[in-house]
């Protein structure tokens, strides 16, 4: 199948494709939780949830850890849509489960910074778990809500998310689209440039995604969708073997795109 993305046709489809899901997996008075973290994912798809269900049905949560440099990009999104919305600070529970560690004996409590008890799967994974705990929290406590799930494919083909982090979810409309796509819709949405246009980065490290990843998601993307290999084909595919257990394991509902994808998933 050669390679062609009409984004006014997929945008449509994910719209109605998300109205469908709700309709069959709620009624007209179900809201839905997403994590707004101002990058292009919770971005395009905060605006996808608007246009298919109303501004009053779509409920924002920003989860800092602490001190969140850039919160002012969430927060532009959330004024832009005129979306409901809280702020969760994440920090207290994460330090909390830090003493626990520590008191529990997993941790040692010699280092001489409290982090360095830790390791670094722990350090970046931890916060994106609890901010999930997060949003069925939030679900929780308004009732009658589906949490969305943001991640794209382009992450999941090299297991770019955190295992039951954001990960998980009750559905997610980008899964199958690629980091490439997923700015197109938000532009065809008319998001803020800045926003669907952001380095993709976790927030934490103070790296960008492609940085730690030693590879751009352009290089991923050619291979998903027009079978070009790149300079580090080989090491796509050792992080897509050793990485696609994840989604094979979480496969949540998604909306499927008739596009050429030259991955088995």
């Amino acid at each position: 199948m050669e390679y062609s993305f009409d984004v006014k046709k997929i945008t449509e489809e994910l719209v109605d494709w998300i109205r469908t899901w709700m309709k069959n997996n709620g009624n007209d008075k179900t809201k839905v939780v997403i994590g707004v973290s101002g990058g292009k994912d919770s971005s395009t798809v905060s605006a996808l949830l608007v246009k298919a269900l109303g501004k009053d049905r779509v409920v924002g949560v920003m989860m800092p850890n602490g001190r969140q440099k850039d919160i002012s990009d969430s927060k532009k999104l959330i004024e832009h849509l005129g979306i409901q919305h809280f702020t969760v600070n994440i920090n207290k529970a994460y330090k909390g489960l830090q003493k626990a560690f520590i008191e529990a004996g997993v941790a040692e409590s010699g280092s001489k910074a409290a982090d360095d008890a830790f390791t670094p799967g722990f350090r970046t994974n931890t916060p994106a778990r609890l901010r999930m705990a997060t949003l069925y929290g939030v679900g929780a406590m308004i009732g009658n809500c589906r949490v969305v799930n943001t991640c794209n494919l382009s992450e999941d083909l090299v297991g770019y998310s955190t295992f039951y982090g954001d990960s998980a979810g009750d559905f997610a409309p980008i899964n199958k689209l690629t980091t490439e796509e997923v700015v197109q819709i938000g532009d065809w949405l008319g998001l803020p440039h800045e926003l669907t246009h952001k380095a993709p980065s976790d927030g934490m490290c103070g790296k960008t995604d492609e940085d730690n990843l030693g590879f751009t998601y352009h290089e991923i993307n050619e291979i998903a969708r027009r079978g070009i290999k790149g300079p580090n084909y080989d090491k796509i595919i050792q992080k897509y073997n050793w990485n696609i257990f994840k989604v094979r394991i979480i496969d949540l509902p998604c909306y499927r795109p008739e596009l050429p994808l030259n991955f088995e998933i």
